[in-house]
């Protein structure tokens, strides 16, 4: 399985930061001691024109500049840098690349990503362009530059954080169904509604999450039949996570990985998966988590390659 990762994901930030960016070399060691058989590729950034497909070309070129004014920057919760610019750029080339990846091999990965609260024209809550929306969008041209019709997509977004950007993006767009599962009284506090939305309260542990997620699967099914899944996978419904409020054991977060790929491989959809949020109070904690979303993936893929090496 393919899984897309930089080491200028890894931003410097200024002592006592509270965004716990080593998280992502942990997790990238992790998988490379424990779970080889994932290969991690190299993410390339994304240009101006691929941003573009989403974002307004008067926040990119803020961005990309500098001149992004201090109070949007706030919002966003990094200070400018080059480097932030870098990170953010390949954040969103390496969930493209996973996505169309994952056409010809069913699952494939980024090591960061899910950058869910960036919205057409402003960035925030950790995230400056969204890559879940470019990568949607990157996928439908794909398709209309090969002359064939642009894929449904499903976005299941499982951070504790509802996805507020990614909704307000894809609003209006019949060919993208936006499902979020997050803490009701969690950031952010205006929400954008999407297709689907299932606030829960703080606390919730293992057993009303899990029914909470089965039932909005199966109101998925019935509302939409998509042709791609894009999966955001966060850590931060963990009970042991400073931001998250809610209860999920390590064995939950794996049963709620494993519904949302068992639902895609019944249906034969290829995903891509996005780690999004995760703050554990010991960030070890996280990064076990997000590995034993990379160990459920992994099986999976296996599934899938079995299956397309069996089709005639």
């Amino acid at each position: 399985m393919k899984a897309f990762y930089s080491t200028r994901y890894v931003l410097p930030l200024p002592a006592g930061h509270r965004f716990p960016m080593h998280k992502y070399g942990r997790l990238h060691e992790r998988l490379s001691a424990e779970l080889p058989a994932v290969e991690q590729r190299q993410a390339e950034p994304a240009d101006d024109a691929m941003l573009a497909r989403v974002h307004a070309p008067a926040y990119i070129a803020a961005v990309a500049s500098g001149s992004i004014d201090p109070k949007a920057l706030r919002e966003i919760g990094f200070p400018w840098s080059e480097a932030m610019v870098e990170r953010s750029r390949r954040s969103v080339g390496a969930t493209v690349a996973a996505a169309r990846l994952a056409r010809s091999e069913g699952i494939a990965a980024n090591l960061a990503g899910g950058t869910h609260h960036a919205s057409a024209d402003k960035g925030g809550g950790f995230c400056v362009f969204n890559d879940i929306a470019v990568a949607a969008r990157t996928l439908q041209h794909d398709a209309l530059s090969a002359g064939q019709a642009p894929p449904r997509v499903a976005v299941i977004d499982l951070d504790v954080h509802q996805g507020n950007g990614t909704a307000s993006i894809f609003a209006a767009d019949d060919s993208v169904f936006t499902l979020s599962v997050h803490g009701e009284r969690n950031f952010p506090f205006r929400k954008e509604p999407g297709d689907l939305d299932v606030g829960l309260p703080d606390g919730t542990g293992d057993a009303d999450y899990l029914d909470a997620l089965d039932l909005a699967l199966v109101e998925l099914d019935a509302r939409f039949r998509p042709d791609f899944v894009f999966y955001l996978a966060g850590a931060d419904p963990h009970e042991g996570d400073r931001l998250g409020r809610l209860k999920l054991t390590l064995g939950g977060l794996r049963r709620r990985d494993e519904r949302v790929l068992a639902w895609a491989w019944q249906r034969r959809v290829p995903l891509a998966l996005a780690m999004g949020g995760g703050y554990g109070h010991d960030i070890d904690t996280t990064v076990q988590v997000q590995l034993g979303t990379f160990a459920v993936a992994l099986a999976h893929w296996q599934r899938w390659q079995r299956w397309q090496n069996a089709s005639p």
